[in-house]
């Protein structure tokens, strides 16, 4: 709690945190076949049509909009300047309500001529969009099960880790002027000191205390806002990308289409998490981690060291969290609040696969994504977030353990 507290004072005291330079709305401009849509004007007012500004959309598709200051706004496209061959789905303006140090993202829904976009190849591309968001959210959510499966920790912290990963990696590209893969390795390593950290001087010295899971719980929400407003403060409130990092024209795969940068993010996924599938099973520290999830008491007395499995446990599932983050920014952009949006979906994931196992979040997590995804077919894109969690919900209904879970008796 001093953690939080020595945080969320920095945070009140230090100038300009959630000031105009924090505020902004921005947006991406691109179609599945053209790709990125250059040239066109977005124009923000406030809610009594008084104009903010007018930018033009970059050569990758991007545009951003500094705001004096929180509130409501209306963000208009031209759809004039378009060029042939794409228009317009849906209304040109958007209704926004900024909140304090925020930076809102703002979408308009494209069409182009090179494809249907409607029927079933629209849901085929929404699947594989939905595999590719899901494999994100199962290797970020590994981490987070394994460590609740080893000590019963519900760290909402977890998120954070996402977003130091996209922010150390941002560092390195951009001021370091490292190429993205370089700068992705040592945002892996940066975030597995931090889990290691985070162990060594949080957590073991409160399990030794006796601390209870209530308590650890309310230590773990205060960490994770100070660690979130200390990256505001380091990283400002701006949306920012990647350099020399495009996602560029989408390629035809026949019934779907992906930009390079997303074909890349689901072939490092696919070969992390079968890697990690392999550890579990076929090495001593991968069985010892299941004997530990499973019985601490009986692993222990078995003659494993149960401290350092939990280290272990630290280290990889903060890592495989800041390599996610890395993968999101490339996509999504990197934001100082990243990892706390993506965490309530983490933990549907988690829930949805079965508490404290690996696997399970590998489920849970593809399922939610892909469900996530899917649901845009006949639900607003606005909510598909919310969409997710009420198939969580439904899903407890059904089976409380989740997918991969199993019944325990209580009493």
């Amino acid at each position: 709690m001093l953690v939080a507290f020595f945080g969320l004072a920095i945070a009140a005291l230090t100038p300009g945190v959630a000031s105009a330079e924090g505020e902004q709305v921005t947006g991406t401009l691109r179609t599945s076949g053209s790709g990125p849509v250059e040239g066109v004007d977005i124009t923000v007012a406030t809610a009594d049509g008084t104009e903010i500004d007018t930018v033009t959309t970059d050569d990758e598709g991007k545009w951003a909009v500094p705001l004096p200051g929180p509130g409501p706004y209306v963000v208009s496209i031209d759809g004039d300047a378009l060029p042939d061959g794409v228009s317009l789905d849906g209304e040109p303006t958007r209704n926004v309500t900024v909140q304090p140090g925020f930076s809102q993202a703002v979408s308009f829904g494209l069409e182009d001529g090179s494809r249907n976009s409607g029927g079933p190849i629209r849901a085929v591309q929404l699947l594989v969009d939905g595999l590719r968001f899901g494999l994100l959210i199962a290797m970020c959510s590994v981490g987070l099960s394994l460590i609740f499966g080893t000590t019963g920790l519900t760290n909402f912290a977890h998120g954070e880790l996402v977003t130091i990963g996209a922010v150390v990696a941002w560092f390195v590209n951009v001021e370091g002027g490292l190429s993205i893969v370089p700068a992705a390795i040592i945002a892996v390593i940066v975030g597995a000191a931090v889990g290691a950290l985070n162990e060594l001087a949080i957590w073991r010295p409160l399990r030794k205390r006796g601390t209870g899971l209530v308590a650890a719980l309310v230590v773990s929400i205060g960490l994770s806002l100070a660690l979130r407003y200390l990256i505001q403060i380091v990283f400002e409130g701006r949306s920012r990308s990647y350099q020399g990092v495009t996602s560029g024209r989408a390629n035809d795969f026949g019934a779907f289409r992906l930009t390079d940068a997303d074909l890349t993010s689901i072939i490092v996924s696919v070969v992390v998490l079968v890697g990690i599938a392999l550890m579990l099973q076929r090495t001593k520290i991968g069985k010892a981690m299941r004997a530990v999830s499973d019985n601490r008491d009986l692993a222990a007395s078995s003659g494993i060291n149960v401290n350092r499995v939990i280290l272990i446990v630290w280290v990889m599932g903060a890592a495989l969290a800041a390599l996610g983050g890395v993968l999101l920014g490339i996509s999504d952009d990197v934001q100082w609040d990243m990892g706390f949006r993506l965490l309530l979906l983490m933990f549907a994931g988690v829930t949805l696969g079965g508490l404290g196992t690996a696997y399970g979040a590998l489920v849970g997590g593809l399922t939610v994504g892909v469900f996530v995804q899917m649901s845009t077919l006949v639900v607003p894109t606005d909510l598909k977030y919310v969409v997710g969690l009420l198939l969580l919900i439904v899903v407890l209904v059904v089976r409380p353990q989740g997918i991969l879970g199993s019944r325990v008796r209580i009493g």
